[in-house]
């Protein structure tokens, strides 16, 4: 089969198309999904950069495909359902940039057939992170769902992004009222496209003025992209009780407002998606096909998220444009 492989760490040139990898066989547990298309995320590109890798690495955590063999344990009437996967590459030598991976069976999530394989392909990564962010807060609820969000107020920062858009459509599914923050009209139009309810654009406003007169008594959650460059922001801006959940290094530390933070109660909390305990990512896996099953997630620019294809040759372009900053979703076309 075909596939991409790296066998040292470097830029996206250590990225090799090789066409005589042998196709795996599932084990106990496990499922083989022909890959259709394949998802690049900045841990991506930061894998192969620093060498977090096996002797032989295929990239990718994320995918979408066609389940075609299953192991021992895994129920036959998986073969010829459409799945999309989830840390595929995680501590493993197999992620999706190959034409065929065996993968645990529950990484494998039943794709339902008015999904895309783009819109699977795009899932993993930014909407488990997401579905994370906003269920830290203490009282809040462990699942999203509708409604489960009833009455909060989150703030998305970094609404253009792949993250971004997905905390902010996990949040309107389940109820929330969103703001959000960007840096251009450009990337304005596209988070009000995923559905945030005010989006501000902090270039041209003062987003603390502006956020407190949408949300006079405070933001409940906020979904942080940039903690050192908006902590003074975020104090300013949240309610008591509410929980700052960020999810990327924007600097070399975070300069916490330590007692105002105390007074008010705030939640500093890290997220890493690696790191999330199983029955948080099991609940985040379960809301994320929830809100499939009832059409509340999309991708493309009518959905605030653009999407760049490029060919299984292309990986190394396809890691470059994620590295370089592109606005929008990054996918490989593995196979027709």
């Amino acid at each position: 089969m075909k596939a991409i492989i790296y066998t040292t760490s470097g830029g996206p040139d250590v990225l090799t198309l090789v066409d005589d990898r042998p196709v795996p066989e599932p084990g106990p547990g496990e499922v083989r999904v022909a890959v259709r298309v394949s998802g690049v995320n900045p841990t991506d590109w930061k894998s192969r950069a620093a060498g977090s890798r096996a002797a032989e690495q295929v990239p990718n955590q994320d995918g979408s495909g066609v389940v075609d063999a299953v192991g021992p344990g895994v129920a036959a009437e998986r073969v010829g359902e459409r799945v999309w996967l989830w840390e595929s590459a995680y501590q493993r030598a197999d992620g999706t940039a190959q034409e065929y991976v065996v993968l645990p069976a529950r990484q494998a999530v039943p794709l339902p057939a008015h999904a895309s394989f783009d819109l699977g392909a795009s899932l993993g990564i930014p909407f488990l992170t997401a579905h994370r962010a906003l269920t830290v807060a203490d009282g809040g609820p462990q699942r999203l769902a509708p409604g489960a969000l009833a009455g909060r107020t989150v703030l998305v920062a970094g609404g253009a992004g792949a993250v971004g858009n997905a905390a902010i459509q996990l949040a309107r599914w389940a109820g929330a009222t969103v703001i959000t923050t960007v840096s251009s009209p450009q990337k304005a139009a596209l988070a009000a496209a995923a559905g945030a309810h005010h989006v501000v654009d902090y270039r041209a406003q003062d987003a603390g003025t502006e956020i407190r007169g949408i949300a006079p008594d405070g933001v409940h959650i906020v979904v942080e992209v940039a903690p050192a460059t908006n902590a003074a922001l975020d104090l300013a801006v949240t309610a008591p009780d509410a929980a700052i959940a960020f999810y990327a290094d924007d600097g070399p530390a975070v300069a916490v407002p330590s007692r105002p933070s105390m007074a008010a109660n705030l939640r500093w909390q890290g997220v890493m998606v690696y790191a999330v305990p199983r029955a948080a990512k099991d609940h985040a896996v379960a809301a994320v096909s929830a809100a499939l099953a009832d059409e509340a997630l999309h991708v493309g620019e009518g959905a605030g998220l653009p999407l760049h294809h490029f060919p299984l040759a292309g990986t190394g372009a396809a890691h470059a444009a994620v590295e370089s900053g592109t606005v929008g979703k990054v996918l490989v076309n593995v196979s027709a």
